[in-house]
């Protein structure tokens, strides 16, 4: 195929068009993901974290050990005590609006994989307008762009205009797609997007190599490099994540934390957030695992067949929220969503502990937000929490948290 053609002989080689920044950034996490052995960690230095003012490196690292696990009912508490002082009540929603699922990457654990035979399709100019049209009519004031990644059939000018459809119905405005240079991102910035998530999905290089077989994707520091790149364009803010299973999730979470660490103290102005998906499998569930009080009743699920032989593993909600937590007490200002890969009833619980933001009324199809589009595509995953925004505010309120549709005001 033509992708794998152009392919660079190993991941961690630029392909022709990508811009590279001066930046010490990668060289800094990648050293420090690999040399943390979270097993080496004991009661002591997790009691130690949890009696801290301020959360230090080394205690993100004990708080993510397995010896912190015995503890998740402390992180839970303090967690609540962090985001009540930053957040208040308030839980943002938002939704995304998939406009394309043409992609020209080999990853091995995705719907959108380029070999994989599903409908494909890009919407056009009317039809995005449509769907955000529909979208806006809920209630909701922030949207998610996304696309496959594929520069061919999405390219800047097709996203840049969408923008600024979206601009018409909301007053925030997210981008998930491709990585991009600097100046394309001041294009998009331009045309109305705030701000840029990229879900690195996993800091174990070698891994990386091998779950990433061709297009664009493959290159490792090209996708590590975007946030900060997305900084230098004028974005406002930028988000991170690792997908939870394809590798060793602790040390993919700590790895995430001191991404995002590193990027605000470099970018003091830069709003900074996380996203914590897990790989998912469709549909079995097991219940385990039940604790009581803030940590709340958490259950265990499998993981995507494709990747067991690969090393990846179950994450289990209780190490979820383990991790969530964690990235409260490291960072307590940044911003934190909670996807519908997870199961409303956790989704609900851990809304006022950790998260700060969850979407409502969510379809990873494209053109299925109005339901009345001819050309529908192909969804990339499967959700676990299919309630609509309605729903999604009702079971916020209940909590007795506010449910907010903006938190920024543009003079």
């Amino acid at each position: 195929m033509e992708q794998e053609q152009r392919r660079p002989v190993g991941h961690m080689e630029y392909m022709e068009g990508m811009e590279q920044i001066d930046s010490d950034i990668l060289a800094k996490v990648i050293a420090a993901r690999n040399s943390y052995l979270a097993e080496t960690y004991v009661d002591k230095d997790v009691k130690n974290a949890l009696e801290h003012d301020v959360c230090t490196i080394e205690d993100f690292a004990a708080l993510l050990s397995p010896s912190a696990l015995p503890f998740l009912e402390q992180m839970a508490e303090k967690a609540k005590q962090e985001t009540e002082k930053h957040f208040g009540n308030s839980v943002y929603l938002f939704t995304p609006v998939y406009i394309s699922n043409f992609c020209e990457n080999h990853c091995v654990y995705c719907g959108f994989n380029c070999r994989n035979q599903i409908r494909r399709v890009r919407l056009g100019a009317e039809e995005i307008e449509k769907e955000m049209e529909v979208i806006a009519s809920t209630g909701l004031e922030e949207i998610l762009i996304l696309t496959g990644e594929s520069r061919r059939h999405s390219d800047i000018r097709y996203i840049g205009e969408a923008c600024k459809t979206a601009r018409k119905y909301f007053r925030m405005i997210g981008l998930e797609v491709y990585p991009m240079n600097v100046q394309e991102y001041a294009y998009l910035h331009q045309c109305g997007a705030d701000y840029v998530t990229v879900f690195q999905e996993t800091y174990d290089s070698d891994r990386y190599q091998r779950l990433h077989l061709a297009g664009h994707k493959r290159v490792f520091p090209y996708r590590f490099h975007a946030q900060e790149r997305a900084l230098m364009g004028g974005m406002r803010g930028v988000a991170f994540a690792a997908l939870l299973g394809l590798s060793d999730f602790r040390k993919d979470a700590f790895a995430a934390g001191l991404h995002a660490y590193y990027i605000q103290r470099k970018y003091p102005y830069a709003e900074i957030s996380f996203s914590c998906p897990r790989l998912r499998p469709i549909v079995t569930m097991d219940s385990a695992g039940a604790t009581g009080g803030v940590a709340g009743k958490m259950e265990e699920k499998d993981v995507l067949p494709v990747v067991e032989p690969l090393g990846g593993r179950e994450v289990s909600e209780r190490e979820l929220m383990q991790v969530m937590c964690a990235y409260r007490l490291f960072m307590p200002y940044a911003g934190l969503t909670i996807s519908t890969r997870e199961r409303a009833e956790f989704r609900n619980h851990v809304i006022g502990v950790t998260a700060t933001k969850i979407s409502a009324g969510v379809s990873t199809g494209i053109g299925s937000h109005s339901g009345e589009l001819e050309k529908q595509g192909d969804h990339q995953f499967e959700i676990a929490d299919g309630r609509d925004v309605s729903q999604v505010c009702m079971a916020t309120k209940e909590q007795g948290l506010q449910p907010v549709m903006n938190d920024y005001v543009y003079v």
